[in-house]
């Protein structure tokens, strides 16, 4: 991998950490305002998740990886459903080691954070984070520009 090509895997993984502080914050706090309402944990996860989606592909796609439209949403979609399956079972298992939902979710950020970013790179930019392989889909324009 050359140094351009690391470095500007670095700029992008900054760029995701700044874009994920803003979406996690908007996912927790929807997680919270759930079950503050009264919904039990694994309802108001599925349901934060589900919320999260579009803003969060929207925010990735344009602020993070330069992808412009929508054409790589249903991917985008199967990888969060894959992140929302591994985050409930850890919640649960959290849960079940008798953490309250508001800690277990919330030390289970960081870990999903890593998970979304290599998984995310993999489907906006059709290759691993720091692989050394080039940064962007280029089988054909509609998976980097999209529908614009």
């Amino acid at each position: 991998m050359s140094l351009s090509d690391r470095h500007s895997w670095s700029a992008r993984f900054i760029r995701f950490l700044g874009v994920g502080v803003l979406n996690t914050a908007f996912g927790y706090a929807a997680y919270a305002l759930l079950v503050l309402i009264g919904l039990s944990p694994q309802p108001a996860l599925a349901i934060a998740f589900a919320m999260g989606i579009l803003w969060n592909y929207l925010t990735h796609a344009r602020l993070v990886f330069d992808t412009r439209g929508v054409s790589r949403i249903v991917p985008y979609a199967a990888a969060y459903g894959v992140i929302y399956a591994i985050n409930a079972f850890a919640l649960a298992a959290a849960l079940r080691a008798g953490l309250n939902a508001y800690v277990a979710q919330a030390l289970l950020v960081l870990p999903m954070a890593a998970l979304s970013f290599v998984m995310i790179s993999l489907v906006l930019t059709g290759h691993l984070p720091f692989s050394g392989i080039g940064q962007r889909h280029t089988s054909g324009d509609a998976n980097t520009r999209g529908i614009e």
